[in-house]
């Protein structure tokens, strides 16, 4: 793999003295929020981990290689440059032949996550069971990455506008552990509470930690997600993101947009819908998700 890896100093450091290191997606720099705030929040993601202690580790493709751990000139480019490739799981060895610049998915940057050693993952949301899945099989490779890749993911549940229901179902059959951080609801994403119930909850950092210490030690391959509800005074209520969301679907039938395609509609039209309201809800949560996850990489440091 070493022709293929790039591991910028400072991380390839931190991991060598065991010191709390978070990784973090691209595909939310390149696809997922609005020019500019893309760029500026990616960069104050990753001040907010270093101001937390721990060395933040952006994931992207340049050229055919993975680099763990961009800097802000890179970070800048995934987020300007056209034709930047949303990479999954399926996507890496195409990408890595062809020379291309990707962007990584949360199932993407689990895999680059599990080749480096880093432990810990901050995301916004996780992909999972899409509305009318019973149909069109839509359902997201995250899923199948937390079912066999041994790394804590902290979000705020799954986007909203999929089958929170079936995504958790899903989670359970393949046997990855959902917990609610101080919380017994599972997260919709913008809104605190799916009105779904969570088994499994975790009041401290070093709660998560102990979990995934003994998921090890017995030798599990699955993940680990944490569910990190969005911060109250953020959050938009459950009901009105239902009627949003209900809006943005019809759109997106009319449209007739299937594949990689449908998050990034759905969310931009969720967010022209509720007049920039989910742009800032998702700025809030991705920045709790960054700050509870480097708690956790510090509790296992």
């Amino acid at each position: 793999m070493k022709e293929y890896l790039h591991v910028r100093s400072d991380v390839a450091e931190a991991l060598r003295l065991q010191r709390p290191v978070i990784v973090l997606e691209s595909t939310i720099i390149a696809h997922g929020l609005p020019r500019p705030q893309n760029v500026t929040v990616a960069l104050q993601a990753e001040e907010e981990a270093r101001s937390l202690g721990a060395v933040p580790a952006t994931v992207g493709i340049l050229e055919g290689r993975i680099v763990i751990g961009l800097d802000p000139g890179q970070i800048e480019r995934l987020g300007t440059e056209e034709g930047v490739l949303k990479v999954s799981r399926r996507d890496f060895a195409y990408a890595l032949a062809g020379g291309r610049t990707g962007a990584t998915t949360v199932c993407g940057t689990m895999m680059v996550a599990r080749l480096a050693g880093i432990r810990v993952f901050a995301t916004g949301g996780i992909g999972g069971v899409h509305r009318g899945a019973e149909r069109s099989l839509d359902i997201s490779a995250d899923l199948l990455e937390l079912a066999r890749t041994p790394v804590i993911v902290v979000s705020a549940g799954a986007k909203a506008i999929l089958d929170l229901s079936g995504t958790l179902e899903f989670l359970e059959t393949r046997g990855v552990p959902v917990i609610g951080y101080r919380t017994d609801r599972f997260p919709a994403f913008y809104s605190a509470d799916s009105g779904l119930p969570l088994d499994l909850v975790a009041d401290s950092p070093e709660q998560v930690a102990a979990v995934y210490r003994v998921q090890r030690s017995l030798g599990l391959e699955q993940g680990l997600l944490v569910a990190n509800p969005v911060p109250k005074e953020h959050e938009i209520p459950r009901a009105t993101m239902e009627g949003y969301i209900g809006t943005a679907l019809a759109e997106l039938e009319r449209a007739g947009v299937r594949g990689k395609q449908v998050t990034p509609f759905l969310l931009s039209k969720v967010l022209e819908l509720s007049g920039g309201r989910s742009l800032d809800s998702n700025i809030a949560l991705l920045l709790n998700n960054v700050r509870l996850a480097c708690r956790i990489a510090a509790a296992l440091a």
